[in-house]
């Protein structure tokens, strides 16, 4: 790991101060200096507002960011995130933070993304024809240290203020559009700088990808010697039946073609009855 990142400097390509969080982290693990991309306007590649919409999938946006911050500063090692936010896949009625974290390291020709998906969120969004409803969906999204955006309707960027972190301030803007048109609409501002839970996790993406990063191929020796399918078996340890539990992992090297499957990831050998759709359909 030294001989690839060790006192080198590191690019955060943010402008919503996820340094935060990514910073202490990658520079007590990796040995960098980690710099931010200042004048580095990342809500050109989309905002959650609705101002610009974002046309590319997460991991390109993310990419383009690194790429971004690599031409604004001459730095040839960059980091960005990027986030998205809608019901879980599996669980349709929880709200899901989806987290990309890529790092990309021109010197190497390396470029290594961690994901994580999150239901420790608190997006949301109502329309309201109220004081009332307005200050009941604020204390229940962690309002004033996670901040609101307001507008006239959810899908219109009429009156749209962003970032209200104060009581006052929701008040002015919120009785304003109750005056002028008798509704409004609130919704959590998912931006980094005013979500801590995002931030949170982000901090976990960024966990997820250094653990990546300090995983070296056996055969070639650069990082990112990663798990990229989990084979489900581990036998009832009742009936014996297969369950969908991991048996084994399987590690491939992006480099050079490596592959190894460890049995037994999770440390156990066995299932315990209550997962087998046998024992307990």
């Amino acid at each position: 790991m030294a001989g690839f990142f060790e006192g080198r400097t590191l690019v955060i390509a943010s402008m919503h101060q996820k340094e935060q969080v990514i910073q202490p982290l990658f520079e007590a693990s990796l040995k960098v200096k980690v710099v931010v991309a200042d004048g580095l306007n990342t809500d050109l590649l989309g905002t959650f507002s609705g101002e610009i919409a974002r046309i590319a999938d997460p991991l390109t946006t993310a990419r383009k960011k690194c790429e971004l911050a690599m031409e604004l500063t001459g730095v040839d090692l960059a980091i960005a995130s990027e986030g998205s936010f809608g019901p879980h896949p599996s669980a349709f009625f929880l709200p899901a933070n989806e987290e990309w974290l890529l790092l990309i390291d021109r010197k190497h020709q390396l470029e290594i993304h961690s994901r994580h998906l999150s239901t420790a969120t608190n997006f949301a969004g109502q329309e309201f024809s109220s004081w009332k409803e307005l200050e009941t969906f604020a204390g229940k999204v962690g309002f004033p240290s996670h901040g609101l955006i307001l507008r006239a309707s959810k899908d219109s960027l009429e009156g749209l203020l962003k970032g209200i972190t104060n009581l006052g301030e929701l008040r002015k803007a919120g009785t304003m559009l109750l005056d002028t048109q008798g509704s409004g609409y609130i919704e959590t501002d998912m931006r980094a700088m005013f979500n801590p839970s995002r931030m949170v996790v982000i901090q976990e993406t960024a966990q997820l990808l250094l653990e990546k990063l300090n995983s070296c191929c056996p055969s070639c020796q650069r990082p990112g010697f990663a798990v990229i399918a989990t084979e489900p078996g581990l036998p009832c340890s009742l009936c014996g039946t297969p369950s969908n539990a991991a048996l084994a992992h399987l590690l491939i090297c992006s480099h050079c073609g490596k592959e190894e499957k460890i049995f037994f990831p999770h440390g156990k050998k066995i299932e315990d009855p209550q997962y087998c759709l046998i024992c307990n359909p």
